[in-house]
């Protein structure tokens, strides 16, 4: 993690448009019910998911070269922490992420490095939901 306790809030301001890496179609999950919270609080998100799926009204992608350029600058990913490898690649092919935000309970060290090495913003183990609320 690349980003200071401080600069979080500030993060979250500038960025009003997320992308949702792995935004469920289960609405009793934390990764449907975190992009609902945020929704209702002011955010745009869109989600990517291997199954198109409608739950919450949510625009959902196959993958994330498909969702629009506006909504790639910042992606909170749902995923676990062994697939975070596999996550970078496609975030670091598709290009133009700015800020990858891994979940709470999400955390993969060398896979991190290589996103901050190549100018990405980095937040691990932090939930969007808990920051929002502080």
């Amino acid at each position: 993690m690349n980003v200071k306790d401080s600069e979080i809030k500030n993060l979250m301001n500038q960025y009003k448009k997320i992308t949702v890496y792995g935004l469920s179609p289960d609405e009793e999950k934390p990764s449907f019910t975190v992009p609902a919270y945020m929704r209702d609080h002011g955010w745009q998100l869109v989600g990517t998911y291997p199954k198109i799926h409608d739950a919450g009204g949510f625009k959902i992608y196959n993958k994330l070269s498909d969702v629009p350029a506006e909504y790639r600058k910042f992606v909170d990913v749902f995923r676990s922490s062994d697939r975070i490898p596999q996550v970078v690649d496609e975030v670091l092919q598709v290009g133009g992420v700015e800020v990858l935000w891994l979940q709470l309970g999400i955390s993969n060290p060398e896979a991190e490095l290589r996103a901050e090495k190549a100018g990405i913003k980095v937040i691990s183990n932090r939930c969007l939901v808990i920051e929002h609320r502080k």
